[in-house]
């Protein structure tokens, strides 16, 4: 981890430094996180990264274990499934509500962010593919001009964050989902909102049907490097 420097949003930056981290593989599940360790590793003070790791415990993807602290919690294939149902039905609104309000924006500035997405793909970066599917969703979300959308997704975009980096670390050649995006994008920017919504709601239960059937195998053979990702 590269030291940071101190801005107004200092626990963020810890929060998303130590979430890349994880959805990396370079803290594992089960792994012990040490505060102190953190801090020294960031370049900053113990304060900012308590809070951030507090955030990351309420969101799911730190739990306390007795005796240990705070680890980094084990995936579980069921929690991923009911992250992409609930994902699912609010990401469907959204695009509807996007394709009803604001097809012109969805046209000039969709076609950049899957650009980056495939770009993201091509490099095999998990961090990199990983932040332009984050970008592309919160997009979706701030499309839909509801402001309560992007809050109430937070904590289940966090959570993944860490499902998909737990498939990406282990898959050599990712599954390219950019023209499901590209999809989704033209419906919104065509102005049809029956189509963006299942779409978007398509997406989301295949990526969830992949993710739990790729979680699953990866438990069951912590080995195993086979091909795809989410």
């Amino acid at each position: 981890m590269k030291a940071i420097s101190p801005i107004p949003n200092l626990v963020e930056q810890v929060r998303d430094a130590l979430l890349n981290e994880i959805a990396t593989g370079q803290l594992q599940p089960g792994e012990r996180i040490i505060q102190e360790q953190i801090a020294q590793a960031l370049g900053v003070s113990r304060q900012p990264v308590q809070q951030a790791l507090m955030l990351l415990r309420n969101q799911g993807v730190l739990q306390d274990a007795a005796g240990r602290g705070l680890i980094v919690t084990p995936i579980d294939p069921n929690h991923v499934h009911h992250v992409y149902q609930i994902r699912a039905a609010i990401e469907g609104m959204a695009c509807r509500l996007a394709s009803e309000q604001k097809a012109d924006q969805a046209r000039k500035q969709g076609a950049a962010l899957i650009e980056a997405g495939r770009k993201a793909v091509a490099s095999g970066s998990v961090a990199k593919m990983i932040a332009a599917d984050i970008r592309f969703h919160e997009f979706l979300y701030g499309l839909s001009g509801n402001p309560l959308i992007g809050p109430a997704m937070d904590a289940h975009l966090t959570f993944t964050q860490r499902a998909m980096g737990e498939v990406l670390v282990q898959d050599q050649s990712p599954r390219d989902i950019w023209d499901q995006h590209a999809a989704i994008l033209d419906a919104i920017a065509a102005g049809t909102p029956d189509v963006a919504e299942k779409l978007a709601r398509e997406h989301l239960m295949q990526a969830s049907r992949f993710m739990v059937s790729r979680l699953t195998e990866l438990a069951a053979k912590p080995d195993d490097k086979t091909t795809d990702a989410a």
